[in-house]
């Protein structure tokens, strides 16, 4: 369905929408002019300003997104977290409901500042090129906007939105959609973080972005990743053995199982799994005021060679568990997590994003 070759699909057409062409028409790109004349760079970037929005991409269909591309100047005004104050979202099909709905760096495995990330639907490359490839079919239109909540104007929003039109779409291909949620040390010891449960199938899971703060001392990873598949009520039918184990990692991301001298922990990403971000110093500023900040996990999970399809619904959590010498205990920690899943429709109803003073890393 997603063959990228022509000659399998007759009459799909390759389209692209950035500032240089902004309802990629064909013929339509690179018109404006620069110092250096007409069509040599003219219209690179558009302007975001403070709480507006931005209409990137209004398309008829059918059709599918193949990839998506951002960038911000490097001196954005608010540093690298000026990523969790844009908020990406997505429209299928008509729906006034955004079935993807999440800050821009945390849509990009970046809920932190930006860390390079080498995986299969997600790359940020240097410096703070944010990439994805996740397909996003749909069968009547699709409309893509970025929301600044920033303080500040944004000068330059760089971006290009790849796509085809004229797909042959059959009832197996599903719409796209990524939810946001956080849980900042409120819910309670013994209580689990829910990354989602408002998917309706048939359906299928694809993908976990964490974005973890530990406020406690010691280890934070031994909660486990529960699905609760369709009639699933008091235990699920899929479950990890702890968060770093379900990131593909183990042993807390140590170099080696050692007490002298100490372990270090490692960074990794791949295709499908990956513990890009570890940070513990505060480099928003360059001031004397920056300092020591808790520390700060980026882990991801991509299902797509193993999918956790459900037919009617699915609700997926973490707990929140660690450990020590004297064993397990119950933490709270700040937890802000992206569930990426597929469903037969595009959403009706979703949770309500908080605003970005809620939302800014500790």
């Amino acid at each position: 369905m997603f063959s990228s070759w022509s000659s399998l699909n007759p009459g799909v057409r390759s389209r692209s929408i950035n500032a240089e062409n902004p309802t990629g028409a064909p013929g339509q790109a690179a018109r404006a002019a620069s110092g250096l004349g007409p069509g040599r760079k003219g219209s690179a970037s558009l302007p975001l300003p403070a709480g507006g929005t931005l209409t990137l991409a209004e398309i008829d269909g059918p059709g599918v997104i193949r990839h998506i591309w951002f960038t911000l100047p490097d001196r954005t005004p608010g540093g690298p977290y000026v990523l969790r104050d844009l908020v990406l979202r997505a429209y299928w099909d008509g729906s006034d409901v955004p079935s993807v709905e999440v800050p821009l760096g945390d849509f990009f495995c970046n809920g932190f500042g930006r860390c390079l990330i080498t995986s299969a639907p997600i790359v940020v490359a240097p410096t703070g090129g944010l990439n994805c490839y996740f397909p996003m079919p749909f069968r009547t239109g699709a409309r893509l906007t970025l929301t600044s909540e920033h303080a500040a104007d944004i000068g330059s929003i760089y971006y290009q939105i790849d796509y085809t039109q004229g797909d042959r779409l059959d009832d197996t291909a599903g719409y796209f959609h990524a939810r946001w949620r956080r849980s900042n040390a409120d819910t309670g010891l013994g209580v689990d973080h829910v990354i989602l449960d408002d998917a309706t199938g048939p359906g299928s899971y694809v993908g976990t972005y964490v974005a973890l703060t530990a406020l406690q001392r010691y280890w934070w990873g031994e909660g486990e990743v529960k699905f609760y598949v369709d009639d699933d009520t008091d235990y699920p039918t899929l479950c990890s053995t702890g968060l770093e184990d379900y990131a593909g990692g183990a042993w807390a991301f140590q170099d080696a199982l050692r007490n002298d001298p100490a372990p270090q922990v490692i960074n990794f990403s791949a295709p499908y799994i990956g513990y890009p971000q570890y940070e513990v110093d505060d480099h928003t500023q360059a001031s004397p005021f920056a300092t020591r900040m808790p520390p700060n996990h980026g882990l991801y999970r991509w299902h797509l060679p193993d999918p956790v399809y459900f037919d009617t619904s699915l609700r997926v959590t973490v707990q929140q568990i660690g450990a020590w010498d004297h064993g397990l205990f119950e933490r709270e920690d700040d937890i802000a997590t992206t569930a990426y899943w597929y469903q037969a429709r595009p959403a009706t109803t979703a949770p309500e994003l908080p605003p970005a003073v809620l939302r800014q890393p500790r």
